[in-house]
């Protein structure tokens, strides 16, 4: 018999293993870019749902600053409920999903394919349906999770995205060099103050920008699906146009602060909810230069890296508040590991 958490403590510790693994295996990334740059798209899709769907935000970043290209992240039910057939030729649809057996993923990308779009999988489960849907398939090689709750498969998500981008820009993936080993850091940072702190709260916001918005997507899905957290995601843009005014001295913040440029643009924000008397918990490369009641250090990559690095403590966070507040983060209540949608 299992302990609570056991199954997602041990993924979580997996993950430095899981991304040296990857950056290993990068030539693999360069051959499924190499097919891509052969037939040069006009702009980008992503697809994707849950934590999958961060990662695909993620991705967006990546090939808008990167590629220089348009993408965006596509609505499945357009296809799946509404029977649309967009015209796709010169599109590259990237399908990101874990476990590859969503139905709507599935359907939208074999129809996608029929209307003319270049389909690159990236999944967890090389056996998977979309795996095979896809005309171009990417491993992200995390291995079995058994915790419902995405550790290792979102971090290691990040990673194969990251480096197939970087393939297609024609880079060799070095700036990951050494990523399992920052890994190992930033599992070492403190979370046991703010596990204390932050343990009966019943609300959280998670802001972030640039990159690192992804992050503070994942956070609050974690800590919603974990500690059952009433937790809303903004991007600190978006939190300044109208959501600030609902912060008060019984909010919690969690803010993704980096150094770049995406943790520069937070200034504004921070001083905005240490205005409303919010209690910051602020989480980063740049956590030691901010006001904030709990800083949470990350050590510093490249920016484009850091989401990879970031949400490592938070993954850390949500499993010691989800056993303070007596919950089992390997069980959420009503959630399975693969969520079917149509």
């Amino acid at each position: 018999m299992t302990s609570p958490g056991q199954h997602m403590a041990a993924e979580i510790a997996e993950q430095p293993a899981v991304l040296a693994g990857l950056v290993a295996r990068r030539t693999e990334f360069a051959e499924v870019a190499r097919v891509v740059a052969q037939r040069p798209p006009r702009f980008a899709l992503l697809a994707a749902r849950g934590s999958s769907d961060h990662a695909a935000l993620y991705a967006k970043y990546l090939i808008e600053v990167m590629l220089g290209l348009p993408a965006g992240l596509v609505s499945p039910s357009t296809v799946t409920l509404y029977g649309a057939r967009p015209d796709l030729r010169d599109v590259l649809l990237v399908s990101v999903s874990q476990s590859g057996g969503s139905p709507d993923l599935l359907e939208f990308t074999d129809t996608a394919r029929k209307q003319g779009a270049l389909t690159v999988a990236v999944t967890n489960t090389p056996s998977s349906p979309l795996h095979q849907a896809a005309e171009l398939a990417v491993d992200i090689g995390a291995g079995t999770e058994q915790a419902v709750a995405a550790t290792k498969t979102y971090s290691a998500t990040l990673l194969a995205l990251y480096l197939l981008v970087d393939a297609a820009r024609g880079g060799d993936g070095s700036a990951a060099a050494g990523l399992g080993e920052l890994a190992e850091q930033a599992l070492k940072a403190p979370v046991q103050r703010a596990i204390d702190r932050y343990r009966f709260v019943d609300r959280i916001i998670t802001t972030g920008r640039g990159y690192s918005y992804a992050t503070a997507l994942e956070s609050a899905l974690k800590l919603a699906e974990t500690s059952y957290l009433a937790a809303r995601a903004y991007s600190g843009a978006d939190l300044l146009h109208g959501p600030v005014a609902a912060i008060d001295g019984d909010t919690a913040v969690l803010a993704i602060t980096g150094r770049g440029r995406g943790g520069s643009a937070m200034h504004d924000v921070l001083k905005a909810v240490a205005e409303r008397g919010a209690d910051v918990l602020a989480l980063g490369s740049a956590a030691s230069e901010v006001p904030a009641a709990v800083r949470v250090p990350v050590p510093e990559v490249a920016e484009e890296l850091a989401p990879v690095l970031e949400v490592l403590p938070v993954q850390r966070l949500a499993l010691g508040l989800a056993l303070a507040r007596g919950g089992d983060p390997d069980s959420p209540r009503g959630l399975l590991k693969v969520t079917k949608t149509r």
